[in-house]
């Protein structure tokens, strides 16, 4: 019974997260802008999804790699900072790097974050950006910073 119900409070959690993350993150951000919706959290990982269209197109009318990156370095940072002491540390994004693998017009694409390192300062993560079908459309790598906040 104590298991169920410690699993009853996580997926609530989960539920206030994403929507935290969708109404106070996103607003007036390039997130917003880009309308990008975080759609899923777990234990150890962060999803969010991207509309492919003339908003992220480059000028050939293909998905734009830095939208991509957007995309990526947003779900990364919103992870590193769901998984930290929010009270006294705060999180900056101070590498990514992108290899995009295959192009894609429109539909929707779904970063999902996950970490490679997590430690005390830093933290690395994975993020793989895919299409409807799981095919993989670009694979970044984030590295982020934990700072103390000033008191």
């Amino acid at each position: 019974m104590l298991l169920l119900r410690y699993r009853i409070l996580w997926i609530m959690d989960k539920v206030k997260t994403l929507k935290i993350l969708n109404e106070r993150v996103v607003k007036d951000t390039l997130m917003e802008t880009l309308h990008i919706k975080f759609t899923e959290v777990g234990d150890d990982y962060l999803v969010a999804q991207m509309p492919v269209n003339s908003t992220t197109h480059q000028p050939d009318g293909v998905l734009h790699g830095g939208a991509s990156v957007a995309l990526a370095e947003s779900v990364g940072s919103a992870a590193s900072h769901i998984f930290i002491n929010q009270e006294d540390y705060f999180v900056r994004g101070i590498e990514i790097s992108a290899n995009h693998l295959k192009s894609k017009t429109d539909g929707i694409v779904t970063a999902t974050a996950k970490p490679i390192h997590k430690g005390r300062t830093t933290n690395l993560w994975e993020i793989r950006i895919e299409d409807e079908e799981g095919s993989l459309i670009s694979l970044c790598k984030l590295t982020t910073i934990t700072l103390p906040k000033k008191k």
